[in-house]
């Protein structure tokens, strides 16, 4: 009886671990394998257009749309073509990106958003993370983080601007500041074991850092009336 005690146990161990590798939506490695392969200069670079963002954003927020829709356009081209295995990996890629930046200008009010909803949806999914909630179900957790942040997006202009800049220039913040902390000895080790080993500090910093842009900017706006589109 003992031993088919232990078999059951062994089994149903191997089982949530295997469930729970199958079902793993957030992938540690690749975003700190992309964190620690900036160089001082990128990782600078990184801590200082976030710090634009996050606390100016609502100044040059056109312009953030404008690159964000880019970037998305370029991602986008460079999966179709990687699909459809076109022999120049660049044309397309290029072509998704201008349209997407060009789109995006007319469209000015509905991009910003957009991307206040997916700031919302991302952070409402790194607070499921954090509380070590069953990574199968993240996407509902991520799912009201998009209703709710898309719904004061959509309602309320400004929440919107301050929503996706601030939770940009926070995530250039972080990964700067968590390049620069890999690069010395002293730091190296201790940061990595906090980005995997403790589930909270990667979504908690990134919150911290958004309610303080939001906070700061709200500040800024009150005092500089005429802004927007």
């Amino acid at each position: 009886m003992d031993f088919l005690n232990i078999l059951a146990q062994t089994t149903e161990t191997t089982t949530t671990e295997t469930v729970a590798a199958e079902y793993s939506l957030i992938n540690i490695d690749w975003i700190w394998n992309h964190i620690i392969s900036l160089n001082l200069l990128e990782a600078a670079t990184f801590l200082a257009f976030g710090a634009v963002c996050l606390f100016y954003g609502w100044r040059v927020f056109k312009v953030l749309v404008v690159i964000s829709f880019a970037m998305l356009g370029g991602f986008a081209g460079m999966m179709i073509s990687d699909r459809i295995g076109s022999d120049d990996n660049l044309l397309l890629p290029i072509l998704t990106s201008v349209t997407m930046a060009i789109v995006s200008i007319p469209m000015m009010r509905w991009c910003v958003s957009l991307l206040g909803a997916a700031s919302g949806g991302i952070l409402a999914a790194g607070i499921w993370y954090a509380c070590e909630l069953p990574e199968q179900f993240m996407w509902a957790g991520g799912l009201t983080g998009i209703v709710a942040g898309g719904m004061i997006s959509f309602i309320v202009f400004k929440a919107a601007v301050m929503l996706f800049s601030s939770f940009g220039g926070s995530s250039l913040i972080l990964a700067g500041a968590l390049a620069l902390l890999h690069l010395y000895p002293q730091t190296a080790e201790r940061i990595q074991l906090f980005v995997f080993d403790e589930h909270w500090f990667l979504p908690g910093a990134l919150l911290l850092m958004t309610l303080i842009g939001v906070y700061w900017q709200n500040k800024f706006i009150k005092d500089s009336p005429s802004w927007g589109i």
